[in-house]
């Protein structure tokens, strides 16, 4: 009896390191606090509050709510990001997260309750290479990023 207590024990722990070596020494496919597409975190706002665009659509410069594709496989979601360029009918854009990226180098904090009332911490632009997306994704527009914030991001990006 003892011996099999043994075995199970050294078997669940055996277990349980090799999941933290796993989950923890290499990137996930899929970043952690993704959510299935329309899914929001609590406290984000619902994209039913329109602000006016400007005729012609969003423009470079602009936080829009957009049905972002997946880099890492199918699916989409309904994210934050901001306009990066406009080429004909398609459109640049860059992430945005509410997941702390301080660690990471291509991303920078952005201030978010002037596009987001309800927010309770700034966000995260992911400066990586833009991703194109047409007109017909985009919801709603949320508000601009503040002019320092968006110079810095034109200069790293040449638009």
């Amino acid at each position: 009896m003892w011996l099999l207590l043994t075995l199970f024990s050294v078997a669940v722990l055996t277990l349980a390191i090799w999941w933290r070596w796993r989950t923890s020494s290499r990137p996930a496919a899929r970043p952690a606090g993704r959510r299935p597409a329309g899914k929001r975190p609590p406290g984000r706002p619902t994209a039913t509050k329109k602000t006016p665009a400007p005729a012609g659509g969003p423009q470079p410069g602009e936080i829009w709510w957009a049905d972002v594709p997946y880099e890492d496989g199918p699916g989409s979601k309904v994210r934050p990001c901001v306009v990066l360029r406009v080429k004909g009918g398609a459109y640049e854009i860059l992430k945005i997260t509410s997941q702390d990226q301080s660690h990471r180098s291509d991303h920078i904090e952005i201030a978010t309750k002037s596009w987001d009332a309800d927010a309770d911490h700034n966000s995260y632009l992911d400066l990586s290479d833009p991703i194109t997306i047409t007109t017909a994704a985009f919801s709603n527009r949320a508000g601009a990023l503040d002019t320092p914030t968006w110079r810095k991001v034109k200069a790293l990006h040449h638009a």
